[in-house]
């Protein structure tokens, strides 16, 4: 299981990250949700890229759900320094979902070239 971050920690765990960081944006009653955590941890092993991995209960922290507007469970978005780079949602399959989460991982070099918008503090 991924390590989980809430309302309290987001800054320091996320924001504050000096590498980028994947948030999982997940609930207790979204079936896909299950397969986001074993498919982005062997993608995240398979990449060898410095990168931290972090869930968020979007149900127990209403106001980070509300902060990225969250429209589909789950969303990722990954972070660096700060910045907001990329989200993903709308996913009908496990295939659909691991494909996203590689191409994600292969994103994450270039995070020091674009740096994203600012994410909403």
């Amino acid at each position: 299981m991924l390590p989980s971050a809430c309302e309290r920690t987001f800054t320091t765990e996320v924001l504050e990250a000096d590498v980028p960081v994947v948030v999982s944006f997940w609930a207790p009653w979204c079936g896909l949700c299950r397969l986001v955590d074993p498919i982005l941890t062997q993608v995240k092993l398979d990449s060898d890229l410095p990168i931290k991995l972090v869930r968020v209960n979007a149900d127990e922290n209403l106001r980070l759900s509300n902060r990225y507007r969250l429209t589909n469970l789950p969303t990722l978005l990954l972070f660096h320094q700060g910045h907001l780079i990329k989200r993903l949602d709308h996913f009908n399959t496990r295939d659909d979902l691991r494909y996203s989460l590689e191409q994600l991982v292969t994103e994450i070099p270039q995070c020091e070239l674009n740096r994203g918008i600012p994410a909403l503090l």
